[in-house]
């Protein structure tokens, strides 16, 4: 996953682009600025983010290419003529410049007079009721069934995602299942390097499109251990590198939100995935869940 959205948000996020920040002032000024200077196909792309402006910033790389009718290529070439070091970073400026300072303190649309807890638990239940809706149970299956004949079950994920993959890790273990995982990326690396074809590995990344996950999915391709991706991006790097997955469904609302729905998503997908590998088990995984219980509760006072 990529690493907390909201958290890169309330970064700076134009420190390492070619000109001075002094000269940058919005991401709309930057392409009014250099409109003159653009080719054709750029000044489609131009004419598309001045009418539509921070909602664009809702759409992934591949969506928004779409819906402007250009190539992803392209789209990359003109946020960096305008000064950005590449779409994710363009996609930042312009969300922050979108984003209320309610929706900044709180990553999910609360008015004034909105009752938080009302708000959040409100949020959280459309949250889930998409994500159900959009559950693909075959696939969920198919997971299980990889992870319960697994030699060695892999749990990969960096920065927010790597709570889930902590989760993951916690859940499953319970199960009986050899279950590994690291929180480091270099150590993560290493485990992916270490798999075989007779493993199965489950990656969590929110967007999907983090380069050092992609490298740990591209290194647990190239051992031909088994991918389950849990993203919110069904099209994403890491979900063209899967062999089976998993979506959530992020909230469109607002981009800040996309981490907040994610994660509680993600949570309770998890939680599907150890009930359906704990009837996969049957006896041998309750044995191992008592067994886990038992050593558990002699620490109790």
């Amino acid at each position: 996953m990529h690493k907390n959205f909201f958290h890169d948000i309330l970064k700076p996020v134009r420190t390492d682009m070619k000109k001075s920040n002094s000269t940058l002032v919005s991401v709309m000024y930057d392409i009014k600025s250099a409109y003159a200077s653009f080719s054709g196909k750029e000044k489609i792309i131009a004419d598309f983010l001045l009418k539509w402006g921070g909602k664009s910033a809702e759409s992934s790389i591949t969506e928004l290419a779409k819906k402007i009718g250009t190539s992803e290529a392209t789209l990359v070439r003109f946020v960096k003529k305008i000064g950005y070091s590449g779409y994710q970073h363009f996609r930042l400026a312009l969300a922050k410049e979108s984003v209320t300072a309610n929706m900044q303190i709180f990553e999910i649309p609360v008015a004034a007079n909105d009752d938080i807890a009302d708000s959040v638990f409100a949020h959280t239940i459309r949250t889930l009721e998409a994500s159900r809706k959009l559950l693909n149970k075959k696939a969920v299956a198919q997971a299980a069934s990889a992870l319960t004949n697994a030699r060695q079950v892999l749990l990969f994920g960096l920065g927010g995602s790597n709570v889930n993959a902590q989760d993951a890790f916690h859940k499953l273990l319970r199960t009986g299942l050899t279950c590994r995982t690291a929180a480091d990326f270099h150590m993560q690396l290493m485990l992916a390097s270490q798999s075989n074809g007779n493993d199965a590995a489950l990656v969590f990344s929110h967007l999907g499109n983090n380069y050092d996950t992609i490298s740990i999915a591209n290194e647990l391709r190239h051992t031909k251990c088994k991918v389950i991706a849990l993203t919110s991006y069904d099209n994403s790097p890491l979900a063209k590198l899967a062999d089976i997955v998993l979506q959530v469904s992020p909230v469109h609302s607002s981009l800040v939100s996309e981490s907040f729905s994610g994660g509680i998503a993600a949570a309770v997908l998890i939680n599907v995935l150890y009930v359906e590998v704990m009837n996969n088990l049957k006896d041998s995984g309750l044995k191992s869940l008592n067994k886990m219980r038992s050593t558990i509760a002699r620490r109790k006072v």
